[in-house]
């Protein structure tokens, strides 16, 4: 769902080439949006060729996608760089891969912690925290 609302954000466009993903075939809603998303580096699925379609997004995922898209699309990433998310008593749960925009994403605004005190960065993502995170996003990033 994630990689199809940030696909119809960049205006849906077409690209060619197999979508490389052994769990994701074509003439799904979502293939086209996997197909881009992982084109433009938004996406790298899992270590074994999978991209779980039907997978729950962690934190540190949806953060990671939000990341790579603001950067693919031009947007100044820099805020947050420096963010120190040690404060965090689970900042070291967060996977490498997601440190970076971890940071980003605490620095800008966009994600909180769940409490004061813990990210919960490979928690699922719940509705409603998919929602503020789109929207805090939007609004600091997208010129509709």
């Amino acid at each position: 769902m994630i990689a199809t609302i940030l696909w119809r954000m960049a205006g849906s466009p077409a690209v060619d080439g197999s979508i490389g993903f052994s769990d994701v075939a074509d003439g799904q809603w979502y293939s086209e949006a996997i197909r881009w998303a992982a084109s433009e580096g938004i996406v790298a699925g899992y270590d074994n060729g999978k991209f779980g379609p039907d997978d729950p997004i962690t934190r540190e995922q949806f953060a990671a996608m939000l990341w790579r898209y603001a950067a693919s699309a031009g947007y100044d990433v820099s805020i947050g760089e420096s963010t120190n998310i040690l404060s965090y008593a689970d900042a070291m749960d967060v996977s490498e891969y997601a440190i970076s925009a971890m940071q980003w994403a605490c620095g800008s605004g966009i994600i909180e912690g769940v409490s004061e005190s813990t990210l919960v960065p490979q928690g699922g993502a719940t509705r409603a925290q998919a929602a503020m995170l789109l929207m805090r996003f939007c609004e600091k990033y997208v010129k509709w």
